[in-house]
């Protein structure tokens, strides 16, 4: 991921639902998800990258040293890659992610905000 984007990038930003990653599309399409390539399988699919990122958040967070970050505890990001994350993220995952998420033990909480820890 670049350090700087360009303004006129900024307004094509695209966040994953699952982990709140921000990317360019471009960026989804070469490289998918570095969080949840696994289950959301963006690389190299325009179609996917458009069911599974949202270009509706609020906030941008710059996590450098997820593990030590405060605030990548909080957004529930402590595991992911470093990377600029949404604080919020309008949207829901796929159902097929929710059922594999399921299937796996592992319980979805949308990144919107609604559902509280």
């Amino acid at each position: 991921m670049s350090a700087a984007i360009p303004p006129a990038k900024a307004k094509s930003l695209r966040a994953c639902l699952l982990c709140s990653l921000i990317q360019t599309p471009v960026d989804f399409r070469k490289n998918g998800c570095p969080n949840c390539e696994e289950l959301m399988q963006m690389r190299g699919s325009p179609d996917r990258i458009s069911v599974c990122t949202t270009t509706y958040f609020d906030g941008v967070i710059a996590v450098i040293d997820p593990e030590t970050s405060w605030v990548a505890k909080w957004q529930r990001t402590s595991k992911y890659v470093r990377g600029m994350y949404a604080v919020r993220v309008k949207g829901r995952v796929p159902e097929d992610v929710e059922a594999e998420l399921e299937a796996r033990g592992i319980r979805y909480r949308p990144r919107d905000g609604t559902e509280q820890d």
